[in-house]
């Protein structure tokens, strides 16, 4: 069950990130908590995941950054939604919501008795 469930937060990762950072401008590590606390602890995004995702969705023009003092008062970058990455985020959401829709009525079919 492990790797359907990484397979799956593979494909939703980017559209999880720029939800997240359409709420507020966040580092690295409140990205995660967020995305882990808002999911009721069912979702949690590792470093070794989370960090290639943001590079990749930074090179897309998605999203931004800048280097600022985090609330332990260390040194952290943070990242926000840019108006291409607020377009993406709204096209990703249709898709999801398309596809969800999609997989719940194969879900609902009744079998043979």
């Amino acid at each position: 069950m492990e790797s359907t469930s990484n397979d799956l937060l593979r494909g939703a990762l980017d559209l999880l990130i720029l939800k997240v950072l359409s709420t507020s401008e966040l580092h690295g590590w409140d990205i995660s908590k967020r995305i882990h606390v808002v999911s009721g602890d069912r979702i949690l995004v590792k470093q070794g995941s989370l960090y290639p995702a943001l590079h990749r969705l930074e090179l897309k023009n998605f999203i931004d950054s800048k280097w600022g003092v985090s609330e332990a008062g260390r040194s952290a970058k943070f990242y926000r939604l840019t108006k291409k990455g607020k377009a993406q985020l709204e096209r990703e959401v249709e898709t999801w919501l398309s596809f969800a829709g999609s997989v719940s009525s194969i879900l609902s079919l009744k079998g043979v008795d």
